[in-house]
């Protein structure tokens, strides 16, 4: 099952693929060495479909945010944990585990690498016709980044 959904997510984006080299995560603050690299990407009428590995090192975060449309992951290897803005973990993603992230600033969040290998991810974001990967937040309080 799980082999088939990251199949299913190159094959949702595979019609129009352009490889692109490293980017910089965007998030408020990442943790140093975040990274992300567009895999594949493709426009239906008014929606970009991206799919982009991102990269966390050990003991890194991605920085607090909200995506503009809904985000689907897979944890590649590593474990994610992942906040939501009460500051409480909302769920734990070890190798093999999918995520479902909603859309819109009512849903502030921020994963975090807690392990001592890098966190990798297959995402797929579905967002509005060039809308960035995340849009900045600030902390919403909690004791850590």
């Amino acid at each position: 099952m799980r082999i088939p959904f990251r199949v299913a997510l190159t094959g949702v984006v595979a019609a129009a693929t352009v490889l692109v080299g490293p980017t910089t995560a965007h998030a408020t603050p990442p943790g140093p060495g975040v990274s992300g690299r567009v895999i594949a990407r493709t426009t239906v009428g008014d929606t970009d479909y991206v799919l982009r590995e991102l990269t966390v090192p050990p003991g890194q975060a991605t920085g607090w945010h909200y995506h503009d449309g809904p985000v689907y992951a897979v944890v590649r290897q590593g474990t994610l944990t992942h906040f939501d803005s009460t500051c409480a973990s909302d769920g734990v993603y070890p190798k093999g585990g999918t995520i479902q992230e909603p859309a819109g600033p009512g849903y502030v969040h921020l994963g975090r690498n807690l392990g001592d290998t890098p966190l990798v991810l297959d995402v797929l974001y579905v967002l509005p016709h060039g809308a960035p990967f995340s849009q900045d937040a600030p902390n919403p309080g909690c004791p850590f980044e």
